[in-house]
C-alpha cells in the first residue's frame, strides 16, 4: 500500500482542527470537497445537501473544502488513519487507489437493490476496479474555448481553428501593455503550479492536437515518439514564451482570463459560471477548442467509505441516490452548467442559465468519439506518481531549455520504470 506521508501533514493538521472526526452515526455525515467554493457545481453540492438534509431530519452534512492541489494527500491520510469521511468525493483519476485499498464500498448491490438504470451513464464504466462498482461517475465532460472578442478584433483575428492560428494569436495578443517591461495582457492561460493532475490536463491540449498520449489502449508506455516530441514542443513555447502567466493556481487564471487579461482559455464547462462574474463578461465567448480532439473524459465521482456502520451506509447511498435522482441530474445542467452523465436527463431549459449547452453537449461528443481520458490506461494505480513525473520533467525541460526529445525519452524511461514496480 502506497501511502503519502509528507505534503499532507500540515494540510490534515488544519483539517482534523477545523472537523470533528469522532464517529457521530445518527447525528452527521462527514463531506469533503475541493468544489465546495466554485460558482455553479458549489450551488449544485449545496442544493443537494440541503434537500437530502430535509428528507433526513436529525442528520446533517459536515462539508469541508480542501485545496485541489492537496486532496488526494489529505484523502490518503484520513482513510490510512481510520478516519475517513463518509461520503466520499475523489477526482476520476485518483479513486482507483483507495479502491485498490478496500476502502471504497462496492455499490453494485445498492445500485441493483434501488433498481437504477445505469446504461448509458457517461463514464460509469472507468469506475469498475476488480470487478466492483465503487462509484458513480459525476462528470464526463469535453473543454471548450473562451475567447475575448475584444481582444482578438484589436490584433485583427479571427477565433482560431487550429494549432497553427492559436500559435498566431498567442503571439499577437501576448503583450506589455503598458510599457514597463512586465507583461500583462496574455495570449492563453494555464495552471503551472499546483496539482500534478492538473498541470497534465492543461498540457494534454497540447499533447492530444499534436496526435500523442502517455499510453495506448493496452498500456503500453507512448511517450517516445515524434508527436509527443511537437506536443512537449508546443508546451514549452507556451510557457517559456510567456504567452501564459507563470505560478498561478487554476483559479487565478480563469479570474485573469474572467476579468480581461487573457485573450484564449482552454477549458471544462465550469469556466462560463466564473466569466459571469468577471470584470470582461460581456467581451467575452464560447466555441470549439482550436484543437482536436479536445481534452475530456472523466471528471470527478462519488463513493461510499467501506469502514463505515450500516446505519451510515444507508445514509450514504441515499446520498449518491439523491445525486443520481432525475431532479439533480437535471440541476447539474441548469445548476452547476454542466453535461448531467445520466442519458435520461431532462436538461430542458438549461440553455436559459446555460446559453452554450449545446456547445457542451458537443465538446462531450467530440472527446467520447476520440476515447478521451485524461487517465492513462495501465497507469492508473500510479498515476499520482506518474503525474508527478511528467510535471517535475516538464518544468525541467522549460527551465533548463531542454531539447523535448530528450525529454521524451527521459519520461518514457522513468515512466516504464513507474509502470514496472
Amino acid at each position: 500500500m502506497r501511502l503519502i506521508r509528507t505534503a499532507a501533514a500540515a494540510t490534515l493538521a488544519g483539517f482534523l482542527a477545523a472537523t470533528s472526526l469522532t464517529p457521530a452515526f445518527a447525528a452527521t455525515l462527514k463531506f469533503v470537497s475541493w468544489q465546495k467554493d466554485e460558482k455553479g457545481v458549489g450551488d449544485w453540492w449545496a442544493e443537494l445537501i440541503k434537500t437530502f438534509e430535509e428528507q433526513h431530519p436529525g442528520t446533517t452534512i459536515e462539508w469541508t473544502k480542501v485545496e485541489r492541489a492537496a486532496y488526494a494527500d489529505t484523502m490518503t491520510t484520513l482513510f490510512a488513519g481510520g478516519q475517513p469521511p463518509q461520503i466520499v468525493h475523489l477526482a476520476s483519476f485518483e479513486f482507483q487507489t483507495f479502491a485498490d485499498n478496500g476502502w471504497l464500498e462496492d455499490l453494485g448491490p445498492w445500485i441493483e437493490k434501488a433498481g437504477i438504470d445505469m446504461n448509458g451513464w457517461a463514464g460509469q464504466d472507468t469506475c469498475r476496479w476488480n470487478g466492483e462498482t465503487v462509484c458513480v461517475m459525476l462528470l464526463y465532460f469535453g473543454y471548450i474555448m473562451g475567447y475575448n472578442e475584444e481582444i482578438l478584433n484589436e490584433a485583427g483575428l479571427e477565433v482560431p481553428t487550429s494549432w497553427e492560428e492559436f500559435e498566431a494569436a498567442l503571439k499577437a495578443t501576448t503583450k506589455d501593455l503598458n510599457g514597463d517591461g512586465i507583461v500583462d495582457q496574455f495570449g492563453t492561460g494555464h495552471e503551472t503550479k499546483g496539482g500534478a493532475g492538473q498541470y497534465l490536463s492543461e498540457m494534454l491540449n497540447y499533447v492530444l492536437d499534436a496526435g500523442a498520449y502517455w499510453t495506448d489502449k493496452e498500456g503500453n508506455i507512448t511517450i517516445d515518439t515524434p508527436e509527443m516530441v511537437e506536443g512537449l514542443r508546443r508546451w514549452k513555447e507556451v510557457v517559456s514564451q510567456n504567452y501564459t502567466p507563470r505560478d498561478m493556481s487554476a483559479g487565478e487564471v480563469r479570474k485573469l482570463f474572467a476579468d480581461g487579461k487573457i485573450a484564449l482559455k482552454l477549458d471544462g464547462p465550469w469556466l462560463y459560471p466564473i466569466m459571469e462574474e468577471g470584470a470582461a463578461f460581456d467581451k467575452l465567448a464560447l466555441a470549439m477548442p482550436a484543437f482536436s480532439p479536445p481534452v475530456g473524459g472523466s471528471s470527478n465521482v462519488l463513493a461510499m467509505a467501506s469502514e463505515i456502520s450500516d446505519e451510515e451506509k444507508q445514509l450514504v447511498w441515499d446520498f449518491i441516490a439523491l445525486a443520481m435522482s432525475p431532479e439533480f441530474q437535471s440541476k447539474y445542467a441548469t445548476v452547476a452548467n454542466s453535461t448531467p452523465p445520466s442519458p435520461n436527463a431532462d436538461v430542458t431549459g438549461a440553455e436559459e442559465t446555460t446559453p452554450h449547452f449545446d456547445l457542451l453537449v458537443k465538446a462531450q461528443k467530440a472527446a467520447a468519439a476520440a476515447g478521451v481520458d485524461r487517465i492513462p490506461t495501465g497507469l492508473e494505480l500510479q498515476y499520482n506518481e506518474f503525474s508527478k513525473m511528467v510535471q517535475e520533467e516538464a518544468q525541467r525541460m522549460i527551465i533548463q531549455d531542454l531539447d523535448p526529445a530528450e525529454v521524451a525519452r527521459t519520461m518514457q524511461a522513468k515512466a516504464e520504470e513507474i509502470q514496472g514496480q
